[in-house]
């Protein structure tokens, strides 16, 4: 049980897991080199920008990977906490640097909370940052049993979910479904800097969607490629050889032999397809619940159906969805478990009568 935490390293992570414990009633110090961070965590509810004056249940090391071990190693050696644990996003070097360097190894467990924002800094701080997110933890061969309790505990406070890894799976695993993509961004939008006059009227919703994550903080991803370089490289080198196939594959379209764009255009296809069935593993399983819907010949009725159901994760089932014997638009819409009930209501509100079973729910 943590009754007591101590956050060093106020910025977004560090301040969102504060003001997510104090709400539930943790007490929780801050400590940041920078004073004013640790204020303006304070001020927004996060704990006290004060040392505590005795040793906390845990202490949470929110700093960049290559700080980790120095950081923890004279926290231990001022016996701030009984239990220690980080929020890096690599781990393999934190790690080593703990079992090196600390004075405790038994007392702190790696963990990484898999959420985060564009923005860096306890003003971009929050407290439903960790809800439903995967919080990963690293266990080494010394961690002991009360370090490991007292970081599930606080993973849970936060709404996560714990997910124990060992350090070097976790970092291949991130090298792919972050670090990477993190790169990607930002060479799409070092293109965007780079691009002629006039660009900016035509970047939409695609390219903001694309690109959102390269605001993040440089010197704090140059810190996470420098240290999951090796993970990082092998998903790069996979990368390039998909960006080769494809820019000769396009320099043929562009080009006068007709024979050949019939390869080119089923390499650019084979990319496609790949890509699209990839979207598919970055989707939490989740249960869900089939609604069934059977719309009249109202014009446009189907997307305000769409529409009033959006909100809720609904999303519609494009094989489900036909024309019964009279006519009619049958529409299977997919639920979140979770918001079956109140989706059920808010269409009988607007008009339509669904169905959960294998039966017609007509439109009144």
């Amino acid at each position: 049980m943590v009754r007591s935490l101590l956050v060093i390293g106020t910025g977004l992570v560090g301040t969102s897991v504060a003001l997510a414990a104090r709400r539930a009633g943790v007490t929780v110090f801050l400590d940041d080199i920078d004073a004013h961070a640790a204020r303006l965590a304070e001020a927004l509810g996060a704990g006290l920008a004060e040392p505590p004056r005795h040793p906390v249940d845990l202490a949470l090391v929110a700093v960049p990977p290559a700080q980790v071990g120095p950081v923890l190693r004279d926290a231990q050696q001022q016996q701030a906490a009984r239990s220690y644990t980080d929020v890096a996003g690599v781990k393999g070097e934190p790690e080593r640097d703990v079992l090196r360097l600390a004075p405790d190894p038994a007392a702190y467990v790696g963990g990484h909370p898999m959420a985060g924002r564009e923005r860096s800094g306890p003003m971009a701080a929050t407290a439903d940052l960790f809800l439903g997110k995967t919080w990963v933890l690293c266990p080494s061969e010394r961690t002991g049993a009360e370090a490991l309790a007292s970081a599930t505990a606080l993973a849970e406070i936060c709404g996560a979910v714990p997910l124990r890894l060992d350090s070097r799976a976790h970092d291949g695993l991130v090298a792919l479904t972050s670090h990477v993509p993190h790169l990607m961004a930002s060479l799409t939008a070092a293109r965007l800097y780079e691009g002629p006059a006039g660009t900016e009227p035509m970047a939409g919703q695609g390219v903001r969607d694309v690109t959102r994550i390269a605001a993040g903080d440089p010197g704090l991803w140059t810190d996470i490629v420098r240290s999951n370089a090796p993970a990082v490289a092998a998903v790069l080198r996979a990368v390039c050889g998909d960006l080769t196939r494809l820019l000769a594959a396009v320099e043929v379209l562009a080009g006068p032999d007709a024979e050949a764009r019939g390869e080119a255009l089923r390499t650019v296809t084979d990319l496609l397809e790949r890509g699209a069935a990839g979207t598919l593993r970055t989707r939490p399983a989740a249960a869900r619940t089939p609604l069934r819907v059977v719309l009249d010949s109202t014009p446009g009725d189907l997307g305000r159906l769409l529409w009033a159901a959006a909100p809720y994760g609904v999303t519609a089932d494009p094989a489900g969805t036909e024309f019964d014997d009279d006519g009619r638009l049958v529409v299977r819409l997919e639920v979140p478990d979770a918001a079956a009930t109140a989706v059920v209501a808010e269409l009988a509100a607007a008009g339509w009568s669904a169905d959960r079973c294998a039966h017609s729910a007509t439109a009144r």
